[in-house]
């Protein structure tokens, strides 16, 4: 089932659950623009901030206690590189010194 048609399904499942209420019938589904018509934004709202805005809609954000864990792995792998370069950087420095400035 391709990720269209997973859509669709679901939109319907949706409009299922929300049944209307006192009689009245649910909105029937706009139907996509053709592959003929080129789509096109209004001037406050274009076409790629609305695309921006419905991609961001689909990302799934992480939680706090994940944000705070993945910045805390960031923070000490970039302190345990921190301590690797500056200590291959005295080791070098220090081989310069005794070897070629000599």
């Amino acid at each position: 089932m391709g990720r269209a048609s997973r859509r669709a399904q679901e939109r319907a499942e949706r409009r299922q659950r929300r049944q209307p209420t006192q009689g009245r019938t649910p909105m029937a589904p706009s139907a996509p623009p053709a592959a003929d018509s080129p789509r096109r934004g209004s001037l406050f709202r274009p076409l790629w901030a609305r695309d921006i805005i419905g991609e961001l809609r689909k990302v799934t954000w992480p939680g706090r206690g994940e944000v705070y864990h993945l910045t805390l792995v960031v923070v000490v792998v970039s302190i345990l590189f921190g301590v690797v370069l500056g200590g291959a950087d005295l080791g070098f420095s220090w081989i310069v010194e005794r070897t070629i400035l000599r």
